[in-house]
Order: C-alpha cells, then structure tokens, then sequence
C-alpha cells in the first residue's frame, strides 16, 4: 500500500484474485485494477476533510469506482433485497471493519451540500457552462440577465432560503407578488411565467448535479395568461414599408450600420441579430447568385438547428448589402443595441404602421409577401430558419430557383 493512503486504507498490503490462470493475461488486466483502486483511494482522501459538497461528490465517486450507481438514502431502502446486501457487505473490509466512507458510497450517506438561493445561481452557470458555448459576451450577458433578475425577486419577496428548505408556499407567496402587480397593471402574466421557468430550470439541474431534494410543488404556479389577446407582432404592410420605410430619406437619420441592416431585412427576413452577425465571408456579393450565409460564427450562435440557410439577395435588400460587404460591426455583437436603436428611431419618427410594430415586423412582412405570392410552405420555411414539421426531403432547391421564388415576392 502507498503511505498516502495509510488514512483511508488500513491495509499494508492487498490481495486481489484477477480470476485467471494465464500470467500475461494478468498482467494485462493488473494496471487497469490497479488505476481503478487508486482513483478509490482518492476519493476516500477527498471525503475524509473537505465540507458536505466535496464529501457528496467523493461518494459519489467512489460508488461509481466500486460498480454502482449513488442513491440517496431513502433511495438505497428502497432496492431489491439483494442489492441492499450487497451495498451493505461492501461497507465492510476484509477484517470486518466498518468503512464509514465506503458507507457514504454505499448507502447515500453524505449529506447534500447547503446552497442558498444566490449560490445555486452562481452553481448553475457551472453546470450549464456548455449551454454557453459559441455565445459572445453580449450574449452570455442577455442569457444571465433574466435568471438574475428572477432570483433577485425571489429573494426580494421570500429571502435567500436555502435551496432544500424552498416551500411550496414560499413559491406561492412569489406567486402572489407577481399576481398583485399583474392585477395592478404593471406587468404581463407572460413576464411573471418567464420568472418562475427560469428558477425553477436552473434549481432542477443544480439539485441534479449536487444531490438536493426540492421540496415543493410547482403545481399551478404558472399564471394563467390571456389566451385572447393577440401578442403575435403585426406585419408591415407592403404600401408601408414602401411608401414610408423607403420613401426619400426616410431613414437618413438612423445610422448606416443600422438602416442597412433594416434594409437588408426587407426581403431576407432574417433575425435582427442574424443580419447583424454577418462576418465579411458570408455577405457572397460575387457569386453567381448573392446572397447571405446564416451560420454559427464567433458573433453569434444559431437559435436552432434549423436556422442555417443561405439567403439569395434581391431588391433593396441587395442594394443595402452592396454597401456592407464587410458586414456590421457596429453591432456584430450587440444585437440588443441594433433593436433598441432602430426602434426608438421607428417610433420617434412616425415610422411604426401602428404602435404594436416593431423592428421584427418586417420578419412577419416578409413571411407575408411569401404566402401572398404563392411560394410553396417549404421554401418560406427554409428562408425564415423554421422547421418544415415533417420529414425533409431533398435539397430545398439551388439559390437561383430560391432567388426567383423570393423574388416574387421583394420589394
């Protein structure tokens, strides 16, 4: 035995059957034995010193190392007769000596780690790191926001409880809060559900990963939210957008970065941050047929799978891209901004068909025009980034029949 595991191992020497007669094929076998019993070992020295969180993963490790899986306590009881045994006998050395630690693997012993409400948040960007994979910094800043903002309002009305001792109750004194400034008028049911998904996301995958127990119901927290009322942004008419969005001068007062990203918008239908995101080799003025490549970049992540697609370019979207071959890079990376400005811009200046429009309505016009001309569902979907709801079969068509579909429909 090493002395360095004279603490956790009272033997000075082990003896394991390898449970064959062949010598070379014990030798093979004896290093891969001898790895697994030293990661053991480690995990042993690991549980022996450190607070509840290193203990729990300790055991954890040492379950896995010893073949099974980590259960709970209540967990443990609850297994087959046989299995229980079995967890038992390994607690156990061969001198008959009781292994606390083992029993920590074992039986479920360890004690989950005590995270407050403000820690699991800070945990969670642990365990969700690779949900950020690819995101930029103004990204990364826009996916933490709202989960800030819901904890900060948990513990404004409730407090910063531990995570375990969060109560069916203290969820609906929350509810409550949020239901009495729905009431008041100050916000939407949509804003007060928003809340309560992202805690209840990030608690379920901490709890997960740190063995905690929730102990409430999130039967009927969500609000109930006003099914008749049409929250689905309107399009811009097509006498809109030409006879004001591109009537002379209409958009001098924007900045160039921003009115051309509009205007490229028209008739792509693109996501403001798609279009904002563009890095110079995917603005492809040259080829036979322009167009657009909307792809995972280091600007931006795709908002889902479906979302890659080339885009040919016509009209003034076309014209808007000759004077960006390089892209944007006023707000390659802050899309956020892009909406904002153009918004403000919109509204101040007369621009919003009614006060219900905005940037993205030009998405819902394009989506519009689309049907309007006649386009097959397949081709719309595959221009707006969308799944086709069914299998996908062939190719979808060359850019130069996507350019002479879209074009019946661009202005």
């Amino acid at each position: 035995m090493p002395v360095r595991y004279s603490a956790v191992e009272p033997r000075t020497i082990v003896h394991i059957s390898l449970h064959t007669d062949s010598r070379a094929l014990a030798q093979s076998k004896a290093g891969d034995v001898w790895r697994e019993m030293l990661e053991a070992w480690e995990a042993k020295l690991v549980g022996q010193d450190k607070a509840a969180e290193d203990r729990m993963a300790a055991a954890r490790n040492l379950a896995q190392r010893r073949g099974y899986r980590y259960l709970s306590a209540p967990d443990v009881a609850q297994l087959p007769v046989a299995d229980l045994l079995t967890r038992l006998e390994s607690t156990v050395d061969g001198a008959g000596r009781f292994d606390p630690r083992e029993a920590d693997a074992a039986l479920g012993l360890a004690s989950p780690p005590v995270l407050t409400v403000e820690q699991a948040l800070d945990a969670f960007y642990d365990v969700a790191i690779e949900d950020l994979r690819g995101k930029n910094d103004d990204q990364i800043r826009r996916w933490k926001n709202p989960r800030i903002k819901a904890t900060r309002n948990f513990i404004e009305v409730v407090g910063n409880k531990a995570l375990a001792e969060v109560t069916t109750d203290d969820m609906y004194a929350f509810r409550k809060w949020w239901v009495d400034r729905v009431m008041e008028g100050e916000t939407r049911a949509d804003t007060a559900n928003k809340d309560f998904t992202h805690l209840i996301g990030s608690w379920k995958r901490v709890c997960r990963a740190k063995g905690i127990q929730l102990g409430f119901s999130t039967e009927g927290l969500m609000l109930r939210t006003d099914t008749d009322k049409d929250d689905v942004r309107p399009p811009f008419s097509r006498s809109w957008i030409r006879d004001k969005l591109l009537a002379p001068g209409a958009l001098n007062g924007l900045n160039l970065d921003a009115r051309l990203i509009l205007l490229g918008m028209v008739n792509t239908g693109y996501r403001p941050s798609e279009g904002a995101g563009l890095m110079p080799g995917e603005i492809r003025l040259s080829d036979p047929v322009p167009h657009i490549l909307i792809q995972r970049n280091e600007n931006r992540t795709l908002k889902t799978s479906h979302s890659k697609r080339a885009i040919p370019l016509v009209g003034v979207s076309l014209d808007a891209f000759r004077q960006a071959p390089g892209g944007f890079p006023r707000y390659a990376k802050n899309s956020a901004g892009l909406s904002a400005t153009v918004n403000k811009f919109l509204r101040e200046n007369g621009l919003l068909e009614t006060p219900a429009h905005s940037l993205y309505s030009l998405r819902h016009a394009f989506e519009d025009r689309m049907l309007t001309a006649g386009i097959d569902e397949r081709v719309r979907r595959d221009m707006l980034g969308h799944s086709l709801n069914r299998e996908r079969y062939g190719s979808g068509g060359d850019l130069a029949f996507l350019r002479d579909q879209v074009a019946k429909a661009a202005i």
